[in-house]
């Protein structure tokens, strides 16, 4: 869709991620570091880890081009405030029933790590109404 409907609203200058550099090693953790060998759970646990990083290639861009729009700015708060949401219920399962998956708490404090810089930009900058630069 980003190549056909979306062409317009499409940077590739700035794009230059390579996606294979998430994929590969998660589908090889995935492989290697699941609770059942069998293909439902390995799909799973690589779905698993590939969230917990597929935020790289946006934090990628804003990095590289210095900036971000601000509809991008509170789509990416967004995505933190989520995460932030499953930590707290991981936090109640755990308390009220005993239970906790140790591949999704891994894997989504590796996300929430990865937004905490952002999270401070967001903040300091387009709270007060600034637009979100990274500083120089």
């Amino acid at each position: 869709m980003i190549y056909s409907k979306f062409k317009a609203t499409y940077d590739g200058n700035h794009d230059t991620f390579r996606v294979e550099f998430l994929v590969v090693p998660t589908a090889i953790l995935a492989f290697l570091v699941n609770h059942d060998f069998t293909p439902l759970e390995i799909l799973w646990t690589f779905s698993i880890y590939l969230e917990s990083v597929a935020i790289l290639p946006q934090l990628f861009m804003v990095s590289k081009t210095g900036e971000a729009e601000t509809i991008t700015s509170h789509y990416l708060f967004a995505l933190g405030v989520y995460r932030t949401l499953y930590l707290f219920n991981w936090i109640w399962r755990y308390h009220f029933e005993g239970f906790f998956d140790l591949i999704a708490i891994v894997a989504g404090l590796v996300q929430t790590v990865l937004y905490c810089d952002f999270f401070y930009l967001y903040i300091t900058k387009v709270l007060k109404g600034k637009k979100l630069s990274l500083p120089a």
